[in-house]
């Protein structure tokens, strides 16, 4: 016999009517209708697109130059005094105070605005068919003058490392915006299935800015750099365990994946969509990474010009890699040289820096001619800033001879990509202080860029937090000049 106490519950509910329910249970159209709009980023998610589809290649906005980024990031802020911009008149003031007219009320993180000048640290002589003036320090890249662009009018509005560098990789001071790689592949997708699309490899002791340099920042991050170690395994634990034969891992992985995709189904989070792919990349990694690592197919000529032993990681290594990453499919590189930074005795430390990243640079640029990979790979070479026209000298901290950050004027180099060979672009004052012509803001570089791979760095955007954001914000210019 059915309990007392059900019956009334089933009696009381048989009288309630669909009035009742939407008066008296406090649900209401207006609730259903607020329900229904909530659940709707939750069904959205659960259908987002999966990693294979965000990566899958997409359709530039236009016709592009170039398929490939190679960016040389000499972080540390090379001093554009001594290695690009020649001063005869910095030489005359060596030793004077610079002229207050000059530095107006510009303060430096570690000298006096009055400071004494120091002269250019090395001999300049003009190389190539155009005369481009460039430092006795780079002997190897004085060889291909006439393939690369000298910009000698780049300014910035950064003055230390951490926000500067962060800052010409993402277009903003801080970190938590996606990185130019991550703008690229989200442009853009990938090319390739056996690699990351964007890979990342430094050659130094390490990056002021970290890895807010090649994050996807609030991009998915399936578009976050993956960076690459430049001896040993490529990536830590991409070799299997002793004990660990294939077909084991293929199960497991197998498993893994299902379980995600379960908690996908349950949950919608897209992020599971990434961890899913990470994971089989992983396994791909296995096999392509230490065939893209195998620099024993090289010829013994090619290994020559970028002066590479197969085994020793070097930053030409580190080039040759991203000459093999192209050819490969891969989208973007960054590779990093930390140690610019030449607070004190400027000559010494930029005569090794040049010493480790001269030829390689050079023989990089000249490989992919020779291979017809130049025109559509574009190669920057350049730092967060420059170094001051004065002198930093403090006994206290055992500094002589040394140069402070300038954000006001550097140079960086372009080749290939649709960039014109063998010309220079902008011009400093006589002391290398100010640009005087034709500035080229950070911003520019970033448009350039894109506009080089065929996005409109306009149209490049990502909704988030309510508005629209890009690389650029709302700012740069596309440096037309210096397009082929």
């Amino acid at each position: 016999m059915e309990p007392i106490e059900h019956r009334m519950v089933r009696e009381r509910c048989l009288d309630v009517t669909r009035r009742h329910f939407l008066r008296d249970c406090g649900v209401g159209v207006g609730k259903i209708a607020l329900a229904s709009m909530l659940a709707g980023p939750a069904l959205k998610a659960r259908s987002a697109p999966s990693m294979a589809d965000a990566l899958a290649p997409k359709p530039p906005h236009f016709a592009p130059k170039a398929k490939a980024v190679i960016h040389l990031f000499m972080a540390g802020g090379p001093s554009h005094l001594d290695l690009f911009d020649e001063k005869p008149k910095l030489k005359q003031y060596e030793g004077k105070p610079i002229p207050p007219e000059v530095i107006g009320g510009q303060r430096y993180a570690f000298i006096r605005s009055d400071a004494n000048c120091l002269g250019p640290q090395f001999k300049f002589a003009k190389h190539g068919e155009a005369g481009t003036s460039i430092s006795e320090a780079l002997p190897r890249l004085a060889t291909i003058a006439d393939d690369i662009c000298l910009i000698r009018s780049v300014h910035t509005t950064q003055f230390n490392h951490a926000p500067a560098q962060i800052f010409f990789n993402t277009g903003f001071s801080q970190p938590g915006r996606p990185s130019m790689g991550s703008w690229v592949t989200y442009g853009l997708g990938a090319e390739t299935n056996d690699l990351p699309a964007f890979v990342v490899m430094s050659t130094g002791s390490g990056i002021s800015g970290g890895a807010a340099n090649w994050s996807g920042g609030f991009l998915p991050s399936v578009y976050t750099g993956v960076r690459l170690r430049n001896q040993g395994d490529p990536i830590l634990n991409v070799s299997s365990p002793e004990g660990i034969d294939p077909r084991l891992q293929r199960d497991t992985l197998d498993l893994i994946g299902e379980m995600n995709r379960k908690r996908f189904d349950a949950v919608g989070d897209p992020e599971i969509q990434t961890r899913i792919a990470s994971y089989e990349m992983a396994f791909r990694l296995q096999t392509s990474a230490p065939e893209l690592m195998n620099l024993r197919s090289e010829s013994k000529k090619t290994l020559d010009l970028y002066g590479v032993d197969p085994d020793k990681p070097s930053f030409a290594r580190a080039c040759l890699l991203a000459r093999r990453m192209v050819e490969r499919g891969v989208r973007f590189i960054n590779i990093y040289n930390e140690g610019w930074d030449a607070h004190s005795d400027v000559i010494g430390n930029h005569r090794s820096n040049c010493k480790s990243t001269d030829q390689g640079a050079a023989a990089l640029v000249a490989d992919l001619k020779e291979r017809g990979m130049l025109d559509e790979t574009l190669v920057v070479w350049g730092g967060e800033f420059g170094r001051t026209p004065m002198v930093e000298t403090n006994p206290t901290l055992g500094r002589k001879l040394g140069r402070d950050h300038h954000p006001q004027a550097y140079t960086i180099w372009m080749a290939g990509g649709g960039i014109k060979a063998g010309m220079s672009y902008g011009a400093t004052d006589e002391l290398g202080f100010h640009v005087v012509e034709k500035p080229v803001h950070v911003h520019d570089i970033q448009a350039t860029i894109l506009h080089l791979l065929g996005l409109d760095h306009e149209r490049l955007t990502y909704r988030y937090a309510g508005r629209d954001f890009r690389l650029t914000d709302v700012h740069g210019q596309i440096i037309r000049d210096i397009l082929a």
